[in-house]
C-alpha cells in the first residue's frame, strides 16, 4: 500500500465533505464506546486484568530473545517451519516461495493487519497466483479495490446498499434481491466455498504466539481463520516478533481484553489454537505449516522511547473512542494503521517525515489511554513524536516559532491572563453586530471550514476570580 500519511490534511477534508460518510461514522463513533462500555463493566475487575496484561507483555518485550527462541524450539519440535523476515519485502518473499514450492496458484487468506502492512496480495499477484481474502469485510474492501478503513471492521466506511450494488455487479448468480444482511452473507459465502476447496495455501495471521508449547492463537467471528487453516495442504502464519508470550494463559488473558476492546463482546465466535501440521490421528489440518516472524523495525522500537507501542493488541478501541478517527474516517490517514495507535505506529515504521501530519491529527483529550487494554500511554507518544519533529526542524518554521512564543508568553501568567482578556475583549467588541467571524487572522484553517463565534462574558480565570471572591464573601 503506497503511503499518502502527507496528505492526512487533504484527505480528512474530503471525508469531511461527505455528508453520508459523516453520519455513518457518527452512529458508529457513538454505539461502539457503548458496547464496550457495557462489556467491561461486567467483567469484573478489569482494571487488575488489564494491568496484569501490560505486566506481562512488558516482561516478555524485556526478554523477548528468550521467549522466540523457546519458541521456535517449541513449534519446530511440533512440525512447524519457523522464519524469520527482517523486511516486508523479505516476508513477502519467503511467503512466495513458499508457495511457488508447492505450485500453488490459489491463496485462501484471513484476515490480516501485518500482510497489509507489507502488501503481500499484491507482491503474490505480482507473482501470478490468485489471492482471494476470506474475512467478510476484508473481502468486500478487496473487491472494491480498497483498503481497510479499520483494523478490525476493514468495511466499516461501506453502507449496506453499497454492498449490495457491488455484489450484484461482481457477482454472476442471475436475479435476486439481496434485500437484507443475511442475504449479503449467504452470498458471500456460496461465492468463497468454492475457493476455500480449491485453494493449495492458506494463509492467516495471529493474535498470540505461545512460547511455552510452540502454538499460535487466532480469534476470529467469522470461522474463515479455521477454513483457510485446515483445508488446504499448506498453512503458513505471518504475524511480528512482538507477539510472543511465555503461557498458554497470557494469551488467554489478552484475548478476554481483546474482544471486549474491540465490539464488546464478551467472548470472540472462534479462537484457535494451532499446534502444527496435521498427525497421523487427526481427521483434518495442513500437511506442512510454515510461520513467518516480521521484524519491521520491531526491533529498532523496542530499543527506543516508543517501545510502549509494541504493547498495542490490535483491538482498535483507540480508533472507536477517538474524535478525530470518528470525524474523518480511517482512510484519511493514508496508511495501514489509522487512529491514535496509527498516529504512532506509522512514524516509527516508516518515518517521521512521512509521517509529519499524524501526530498532530489529535486533540489531546486522552481517551485513547483511556480505553487502551495494554494501558499504552499514547497522547504521551503523540506529544514524544511532535517534539522530535520540532527538534528535527520537519514541521515549518511559522509553527515552530509560534510555538515557541506561546510557550514564553504561557510561562508568564500575568502576561497570558492580560493578553487574553484583551483579545477577547477586542473580539468581542468588533464581532458583537455579527455575533461571528468568517475569517480571522491566523486562523484559516478554522474559518475556512466554519464560522468562529464571538467570545462571550469574561475569561475563564476572570470567572475564576469572581467566583471565589464571592464565595468568601
Amino acid at each position: 500500500m503506497e503511503q499518502q500519511s502527507q496528505q492526512f490534511k487533504e484527505n480528512a477534508a474530503r471525508a469531511l465533505a461527505d455528508a453520508e460518510s459523516v453520519a455513518q461514522r457518527d452512529i458508529l463513533a457513538l454505539f461502539t464506546p457503548l458496547l464496550r462500555d457495557a462489556a467491561v463493566a461486567e467483567f469484573g475487575d478489569y482494571e487488575a486484568l488489564r494491568q496484569h496484561v501490560k505486566q506481562v507483555r512488558d516482561h516478555t518485550l524485556e526478554n523477548l530473545d528468550y521467549y522466540l527462541a523457546r519458541f521456535e524450539l517449541e513449534a519446530t519440535n511440533n512440525g512447524n517451519h519457523v522464519h524469520y523476515a527482517e523486511t516486508a519485502d523479505d516476508m513477502n518473499s519467503i511467503v512466495l516461495d513458499i508457495c511457488q514450492q508447492h505450485g500453488a496458484r490459489k491463496i485462501a487468506k484471513g484476515k490480516s493487519m501485518v500482510t497489509e502492512e507489507t502488501g503481500l496480495n499484491e507482491y503474490l499477484q505480482r507473482g501470478g497466483l490468485e489471492v482471494k481474502e476470506t474475512d467478510l469485510g476484508e473481502y468486500i474492501v478487496q473487491q472494491a479495490g480498497e483498503t481497510p478503513s479499520h483494523i478490525v471492521g476493514p468495511a466499516l466506511h461501506k453502507t449496506r446498499q453499497q454492498i449490495r450494488e457491488q455484489f450484484l455487479d461482481n457477482h454472476d448468480l442471475g436475479e435476486r434481491e439481496l434485500d437484507s444482511i443475511s442475504a449479503l452473507v449467504g452470498e458471500a459465502r456460496t461465492v468463497l466455498r468454492d475457493h476455500f476447496l480449491q485453494a493449495e495455501v492458506g494463509i492467516i495471521g495471529s493474535n498470540a504466539l505461545i512460547a511455552e508449547n510452540g502454538y499460535s492463537m487466532l480469534v476470529t467471528n467469522e470461522g474463515n481463520g479455521d477454513l483457510c487453516a485446515n483445508l488446504p495442504n499448506v498453512l503458513i502464519i505471518c504475524t511480528t516478533l512482538d507477539r510472543v508470550l511465555p503461557r498458554a494463559e497470557d494469551a488467554t488473558a489478552i484475548q478476554r481484553l481483546l474482544v471486549r476492546s474491540a465490539t464488546g463482546q464478551p467472548h470472540t465466535c472462534y479462537t484457535s489454537f494451532y499446534s502444527g501440521p496435521r498427525r497421523e490421528q487427526d481427521a483434518d489440518g495442513p500437511l506442512e505449516t510454515h510461520i513467518v516472524l516480521l521484524d519491521n523495525q520491531r526491533t529498532d522500537i523496542l530499543a527506543s522511547d516508543y517501545s510502549d507501542m509494541l504493547r498495542c493488541i490490535r483491538c482498535g478501541s483507540c480508533l472507536n473512542h477517538c474524535p478525530i478517527f470518528a470525524a474523518t474516517g480511517g482512510h484519511s490517514y493514508g496508511w495501514v494503521y489509522p487512529g491514535p495507535m496509527g498516529s504512532v505506529l506509522t512514524p516509527l515504521l516508516t518515518s517521521l517525515e512521512a509521517s509529519e501530519a499524524l501526530p498532530n491529527a489529535c486533540t489531546s483529550c486522552g481517551r485513547c489511554e483511556e480505553v487502551c487494554p495494554s494501558a499504552i500511554p499514547l497522547p504521551d507518544l503523540l506529544r514524544d513524536l511532535r517534539h522530535e519533529q520540532s527538534v528535527q526542524k520537519i514541521t515549518p518554521a511559522s509553527w515552530r516559532n509560534g510555538l515557541r512564543l506561546h510557550a514564553w508568553v504561557a510561562a508568564r501568567p500575568r502576561l497570558y491572563h492580560a493578553l487574553t482578556a484583551a483579545a477577547i475583549s477586542l473580539m468581542h467588541r468588533l464581532g458583537r453586530k455579527q455575533g461571528r467571524f468568517s475569517k480571522l487572522p491566523l486562523a484559516s484553517g478554522w474559518t475556512s471550514k466554519r464560522d468562529f463565534p464571538v467570545p462571550q462574558g469574561p475569561t475563564f480565570m476572570q470567572q475564576y476570580k469572581q467566583k471565589a471572591k464571592a464565595n468568601e464573601q
